[in-house]
């Protein structure tokens, strides 16, 4: 540690967070780059196209909980580090699939993408970890925001090049090189990441500083349990605050995921554009909502620094972008292109000023289970991924056109403010019961006398 020189090493720190989340995301997108060429190449009908789509989504889900977990007894490095590897691994492997028989080659991709989800699971809560670990309470909206805004930044970043490989060298290269770029990365992740205390270009002085402005700086000091604390889990479940920041969570992803999976196809089907335009203009709300994101992190910590309550603060950003979220509905009363676009991408800046619910994590989770708690924050969040594509698709086949699905959409927007205003309450770290100690049965006590 020098003790002198003034450093900012958390600044590193956030880079790194910013750059995993922009593979992350970029892994998650390579089969829907790939996928068009991927299901003519086997053969595949879009049904089993998309059963593989739907692999990640349920076992990034159900590995929250366990990533959580891991992340509390192993700390945040290592387990992180593991996980950058093994889900690079799966994706590159995911481009060797095209030498099997066609039905070995739908089970193997669907397996493949399944283990890139459960292996990605502890990757949010791991930011949020680190994030509480690094960053004083007036920089941590500011540092959750960058690195959640980094699903943008891939989307813009990743998929016109991504685009190109599979134009150029065909799908199977997408995954060959993503999978080869994360796996070097874990190894940059190991010699880069540390604990605050034990970082060893960290100064005296901006250890001080993170330390006496609310990081957990020894978050990682004292680690062990046999399993996840069931006991934790059910006082976390019984938080009001909470579980209304829970659904807040749920409520904000499905806005994500209508972007995610039928945005194009409201473009093309319901808007009459080409998909070489609807293409480039999916990619404007992703720009608008990565300026978005930046934004209402900034506006959050600035807030802070000037007087106000932590749930203020956070509250202010949420409720503001998410209201304007809302103007998507709009697009059901105008024809002309411009003013679709201009309200799609508005919503999507909306939804990126809003989207704090990281930042909420890292300031209420108990340091003993900061990783499980945003675990369980990341399940109930991404259940959306799940079940947004799924009622979107019901609500086109039962009416005919995106009208209602734009409604619904909406509608989950106004129910996350409810949330915010109504249920959450004010934002505090939670303090956690030990739960009591078992006393042992007379016999034993006997028998050890």
């Amino acid at each position: 540690m020098q003790a002198t020189q003034k450093t900012h090493v958390r600044y590193l720190i956030l880079l790194m967070l910013f750059l995993v989340t922009t593979i992350n995301y970029a892994d998650r997108a390579t089969i829907a780059i790939a996928g068009s060429s991927l299901q003519k190449d086997l053969g595949i009908d879009a049904v089993t196209l998309g059963y593989i789509f739907s692999a990640f989504g349920w076992a990034y889900v159900a590995g929250q909980i366990p990533g959580g977990w891991l992340l509390d007894r192993f700390g945040s490095k290592n387990v992180y580090a593991f996980s950058i590897f093994t889900w690079s691994l799966f994706t590159l492997l995911q481009g060797f699939v095209g030498g099997l028989p066609v039905a070995w080659a739908v089970v193997t991709l669907f397996t493949l993408r399944f283990l890139v989800g459960f292996a990605e699971a502890p990757s949010f809560p791991g930011n949020a970890r680190i994030v509480a670990a690094w960053f004083p309470t007036q920089e941590r909206g500011t540092a959750s925001a960058i690195f959640n805004s980094a699903q943008y930044f891939a989307t813009a970043l990743f998929a016109p090049i991504m685009g190109w490989i599979v134009f150029t060298f065909g799908w199977e290269h997408v995954f060959v090189v993503m999978g080869v770029l994360g796996i070097v990365f874990s190894a940059v992740w190991l010699k880069t990441i540390y604990n605050p205390r034990q970082h060893p270009r960290i100064g005296q002085a901006e250890l001080e500083h993170i330390e006496q402005n609310g990081g957990l700086v020894d978050m990682d000091q004292k680690r062990g349990g046999d399993g996840p604390k069931w006991d934790y889990i059910k006082q976390l479940l019984t938080s009001r605050m909470l579980l209304g920041v829970y659904l807040g969570q749920y409520c904000i992803n499905a806005i994500t995921y209508f972007f995610l999976t039928w945005f194009p196809v409201y473009l093309v089907q319901e808007r009459g554009m080409t998909i070489l335009k609807a293409g480039f203009i999916a990619s404007l709300p992703a720009v608008c909502g990565f300026i978005g994101g930046v934004l209402g992190g900034v506006l959050s910590d600035w807030l802070l620094r000037r007087g106000n309550s932590l749930t203020f603060a956070r509250k202010l950003p949420i409720v503001c972008g998410l209201l304007l979220s809302t103007t998507m509905v709009f697009c059901n009363y105008v024809e002309a292109e411009w003013m679709v676009v201009g309200f799609m991408t508005l919503a999507f800046f909306g939804k990126g000023i809003g989207a704090l619910g990281w930042a909420v994590v890292a300031d209420t989770s108990p340091k003993q289970i900061a990783g499980l708690s945003g675990g369980l924050f990341n399940t109930f969040g991404n259940i959306a991924s799940i079940t947004t594509p799924i009622v979107i698709g019901y609500i086109i086949s039962a009416t005919g056109s995106f009208k209602w699905a734009l409604v619904y959409v909406g509608a989950n927007a106004l129910v996350a403010v409810f949330s915010y205003l109504v249920i959450v309450g004010p934002i505090k770290r939670i303090e956690l019961k030990e739960p009591p100690k078992r006393e042992p049965a007379p016999d034993a006590e006997l028998a050890r006398q």
